[in-house]
């Protein structure tokens, strides 16, 4: 009986591309240490003698982009709305998705819950590498899911897994985690960039042969990115992190790359005992009422994704016993902070250089944008001068190097978010003030930084 030959593999250097039967500590070609990295050896049919390429498919074509018709894929809903929304309206067939986040911050628990809602209508698998079936049952039981649609199996060889889910046909298809599977053409350890890489294009092969929807969960390092080679990100549709507090009740699910859907989306979910729960209303969360107005608080309007968002930014300013006073930022970019306080001492004429300024949004949330700029500041000055703001105001704008206060996307859909939480009082720039005002809100309009200080105080 002939036996199949070993598949071979080879070493490539990620400095330099220079290839190698066997590893080594440091290339040859460039010196470079610890970067050889085993990759597998492709077979290849080798070409006709009359010089022609071998497996050429006549099928594959050259076409005009007017000739191509555009198809509108239909979306499976997941029956979680926040997941849908955050993956562009649902499960798009074909589809892969990587969701990252820190160990215990509920991946696992917000994939079986969607699978317990899939599994009504259509096959679905789940593949754990780092639990065993009875582990997951457990934990179904107590989130109170029936779980008798889908399919557990708990295998780390994507040859294994593949060869499964052939039998299966599933729809949707879990893989939990992409970091323990490994391939039998490689002899790397699972887990190792090698492995990582190759495990997941196999599975991505498969998702687009089979029209069906992958979801990988992937490891994050130290640093909160996801562990592995970067490819990886690249090799799939959506990427989404989970983010949020241990120990606090929020969860965010954040889209950071998505083929079907907008970018930057946002998904908020309230973690407990029964699992995670939608949160319909966020804003509402992450507005702490205060009976009294304080210091160093202040509403500010945001935007992720679609969804406009009513936060509270909180300062504090105080006297620092420090040579270097200290510029602590939570859930905002701690040198744009520190590039405001500049702006605030050179065209507000207000220096802190021995005050420690701390700013924390509350909620856990991660403001990226530039609409945080005015509020900031607003609130910092608030602190410093020990002088409340109003409950009922609201402000957002980006401020420049030399004062100006520059307007942000979707004004007036701020705006209108605002007022259904009660705010009466906007400070805005002059580019985002609409036309026709919008009801019950009194809008003040700023160009320069001084005219905002001079309107909020």
């Amino acid at each position: 009986m002939a036996t199949a030959p070993k598949p071979k593999s080879a070493y490539v250097c990620n400095a330099c591309g220079a290839r190698y039967p066997k590893w080594a500590g440091q290339c040859q070609e460039c010196g470079a240490w610890n970067s050889l990295q085993e990759v597998a050896e492709l077979r290849r049919r080798p070409a006709e003698r009359s010089g022609g390429y071998a497996g050429v498919v006549d099928s594959n074509k050259i076409e005009t982009l007017a000739e191509v018709s555009p198809e509108e894929r239909q979306r499976v809903q997941s029956g979680i709305g926040e997941l849908d929304r955050v993956l562009g309206g649902g499960l798009v067939a074909g589809s892969v998705v990587l969701i990252g986040g820190d160990p215990g911050i509920g991946k696992s628990t917000l994939l079986l819950q969607a699978c317990a809602a899939l599994a009504a209508e259509q096959p679905v698998l789940y593949v754990s590498g780092e639990e065993s079936p009875q582990q997951i049952g457990l934990r179904a039981r107590r989130l109170g899911l029936s779980g008798g649609g889908i399919r557990l199996l708990a295998e780390t060889c994507v040859e294994q897994i593949l060869a499964h889910a052939e039998q299966e046909r599933p729809r949707v298809m879990v893989v939990d985690s992409i970091q323990t599977l490994y391939t039998e053409t490689l002899q790397s350890a699972p887990g190792s960039v090698s492995q990582v890489r190759e495990s997941a294009a196999q599975l991505v092969r498969f998702a687009k042969q089979r029209d069906t929807v992958v979801f990988l969960v992937g490891h994050v390092t130290k640093d909160g990115a996801l562990a592995g080679p970067r490819v990886l990100e690249h090799m799939v549709d959506t990427v989404l992190y989970f983010e949020g507090e241990h120990g606090g009740p929020f969860r965010i699910v954040r889209s950071i790359k998505n083929r079907f859907g907008a970018v930057n989306e946002l998904g908020v979910f309230s973690m407990g005992d029964q699992g995670l729960r939608e949160v319909k209303n966020p804003s509402a969360i992450f507005l702490s009422r205060h009976d009294q107005p304080v210091s160093g608080s202040l509403v500010m309007v945001t935007r992720e994704g679609t969804r406009p968002l009513l936060v509270e930014v909180q300062a504090l300013v105080d006297e620092s016993p420090l040579a270097n006073p200290r510029r602590v930022a939570l859930g905002l970019d701690q040198n744009r902070l520190s590039m405001l306080l500049a702006v605030l001492h050179r065209h507000g004429g207000i220096g802190m250089f021995n005050q420690d300024v701390f700013v924390n949004v509350v909620g856990g949330v991660r403001i990226a944008e530039t609409a945080a700029d005015l509020p900031v500041l607003l609130a910092v000055l608030s602190s410093y001068r020990d002088r409340p703001l109003p409950l009922d105001l609201a402000a957002f704008g980006e401020i420049g190097l030399s004062g100006e206060v520059r307007p942000v996307p979707n004004g007036p859909d701020r705006l209108r978010e605002a007022v259904k939480h009660g705010i009466r009082r906007a400070i805005v720039p002059k580019g985002n003030a609409p036309k026709e005002g919008v009801e019950g809100l009194e809008i003040t309009v700023v160009r320069t930084l001084g005219e905002a200080l001079g309107a909020a105080f």
